[in-house]
């Protein structure tokens, strides 16, 4: 389902149907995989994003556990957090996670439909989005991704949609933020979409 590269290179795959993640050389070598089905400590139930910081500890999205997960390049693990709700630092079906430069977990979090920031060892910083499809709500928040600039991408599948926010994105304000619709049309929206977003991030720094 995820799959994630780290700054050596490896390849990091979250195999969801066999809950476990698997690491390989980036031509394809098979290194290690850890992981198994259960609500223990590195054990998995549908494991879907992944994310590998600068250095090296991999951030898995458990799906069915409401949790993100946090191992060391080789597998052993390090923390967890997350439970099932609606509160703060709660999930219900995070998908998507990634880390930015000073290493904040960002988690896309599909049935609450909203982005939720943490440090890197799982302290609640902000959470931001509601359902819906105006600007800075969401709709199946599935993918989230963070340039080098510190922008937030976050993708929608259900209403096939890319939405960016610049920083700063972790206090929600949306006078900052860039909207960007990719919608199911001819062509490649996504692609136009992006490059526009990246456009009037240059313009406007």
């Amino acid at each position: 389902q995820g799959v994630a590269v780290d700054s050596s290179g490896d390849v990091y795959v979250s195999d969801d149907g066999n809950d476990r993640i698997q690491k390989f050389t980036s031509d394809g070598k098979f290194i290690t995989t850890w992981g198994s089905n259960g609500r223990g400590d590195g054990q998995f139930s549908r494991p879907e994003g992944v994310a590998v910081d600068s250095s090296g500890n991999v951030y898995v999205a458990d799906y069915n556990n409401d949790r993100i997960q946090k191992f060391t390049s080789d597998g052993k693990f390090i923390t967890t957090w997350g439970s099932n709700g609606s509160g703060d630092g709660q999930f219900s079906a995070p998908q998507g996670v990634a880390v930015d430069s000073s290493g904040n977990v960002y988690v896309a979090n599909v049935d609450n439909e909203r982005i939720q920031k943490s440090t890197s060892d799982g302290k609640f910083i902000t959470t931001w989005g509601s359902s819906g499809s105006g600007e800075g709500q969401f709709s199946g928040p599935g993918g989230v991704a963070v340039d080098s600039s510190g922008n937030v991408y976050v993708s929608e599948f259900i209403i096939d949609r890319i939405q960016v926010f610049r920083q700063p994105a972790s206090e929600g304000n949306l006078t900052n933020k860039i909207m960007v619709t990719a919608s199911n049309q001819t062509g490649n929206p996504v692609q136009e979409a992006l490059k526009n977003a990246f456009s009037n991030i240059t313009e406007n720094k």
